[in-house]
Formats: C-alpha cells, structure tokens, sequence
C-alpha cells in the first residue's frame, strides 16, 4: 500500500494531493502540465515537497513534519523515465548490472539476464546505449530499475516509443512479473488507452489536484467514449 499527502510549489504550479494506493497497479492520468511528472519524482525522492509525508506498507520514506527525506538509493522505488539515463560507457548487461554489486558473479549474470528476458532486450546485452533505438533503450531502462528487486516501481510515460503491439506484450509480461513478485507501481501516461487496456486503478489528476480515483471503466468514462468516436470516424 501506497499512501501520500504532499504539498509543493514549482514557480507558479502549485501540487496538492492526498491520496491511498491500495491496487498493484495504478495509473496517473492526465494532460501535459498536470503534475504526473511532478507526483513520480516525490515518490522516488528525487524531489522533496513543501510540506507531506509518502508511506509505503507502512514505512515512512518522507515526513516533512520531522525532517524525514530518505534518498532514492534508500526507498526500495525504482524510476524509468520517459527518457532513458544509460550509462554511455557500459554495455547493456552492464547497466543493468549496475545496482547488482552485492550479488556474487553467477547471481549477477542470471538476474542480468531475466530482466533482459522479460524486457524483450535480451539480443542487446553486448550493445552500447548509443547503439540502440529508443524503444530498445526504454526497454533497457525498464530491465535496470528491475534488477535491484525495488518495492514500489514508478513509469514516467515508458513506453512511448514502443509501437502498441510491442507496449502491450510488454505490459502484459510485466504486470505478471510484477504481481507474481509482490512489487507495486505506478505508471504516468497521457494515453488513456493505456489505462484501459490494463484494467487499472487510475488516479486523474488536473492542474495539479486529484480530480477522481477509481476503475478506469469508471474515472475513464468520458475519455473511452473519446476514444470510440475516433475510431469510429472515416
């Protein structure tokens, strides 16, 4: 379970949300300069609010009350960003082996490897991030935030350059590793397909202020029928 109350202010933005996430997988929804983006980065500690507090199963990861801030290294969260930060001078196994350093040699190399599996990357363990088209280093992105065994997992629109055949097998392998190994996350898109096809809990948010949480049928209503008139248009 997932639970926050923040506060914050970024120039003339203003954030202000309190909500409980009890589902494994929930999405934020909605338009450009909503607060998506801004919600994710406190979650992952990159950003600390004015004032609010982030719980997960319990554990306080930021208390503003009392000077509480633990760092992204120290939450168990993992971000994959819509634009993914590789390191250019490693190979793709290498990165992804990155925050892998306790295991010894034989764990490493099986776990490099199942989340290259799952990830669909697993031609691409040799190649450099420069070498790879960008839906080929989202999907390295996504087996490297994975690899550590993280608790809560946070997706800053990640599969944005994946066609939707390709999106959709890799949700679907993901929402299986994902539930199978007892790890929660949260998934920002504008793409209300995204929602949908996932049978999500969705959070809509607007200007920075929770609008509706709920099913997606439910929260998404509005936007489904959007989306059926469109492809109903010649």
């Amino acid at each position: 379970m997932l639970e926050f109350s923040l506060d914050t202010r970024r120039g003339s933005f203003h954030f202000h949300v309190e909500c409980v996430f009890t589902s494994d997988w929930t999405v934020v929804f909605g338009p450009s300069g909503s607060g998506k983006s801004t919600l994710l980065r406190l979650l992952a500690g990159l950003d600390s609010p004015t004032r609010g507090r982030i719980a997960l199963d319990t554990r306080a990861l930021t208390e503003t009350a009392i000077g509480l801030h633990l760092p992204p290294g120290r939450r168990h969260t993992a971000l994959v960003a819509q634009q993914p930060a590789l390191f250019p001078h490693l190979s793709v196994a290498a990165n992804v082996a990155y925050g892998l350093r306790s295991l010894d040699r034989a764990t490493r190399a099986a776990r490099v490897a199942e989340m290259l599996a799952l990830a669909g990357a697993t031609d691409l363990a040799v190649r450099r991030p420069q070498d790879l088209s960008g839906g080929e280093a989202q999907r390295v992105a996504l087996a490297r935030a994975l690899a550590p065994a993280p608790r809560l997992l946070l997706l800053d629109e990640p599969f944005s350059a994946l066609d939707g055949r390709a999106s959709d097998a890799l949700l679907e392998r993901l929402q299986l590793w994902l539930k199978e190994n007892r790890v929660q996350a949260v998934m920002a898109t504008h793409d209300a397909t995204d929602a949908l096809a996932t049978n999500a809990e969705v959070l809509l948010l607007r200007e920075g202020r929770l609008i509706a949480l709920g099913p997606a049928a439910e929260v998404l209503a509005a936007e489904r029928e959007r989306i059926a008139l469109r492809l109903k248009t010649p």
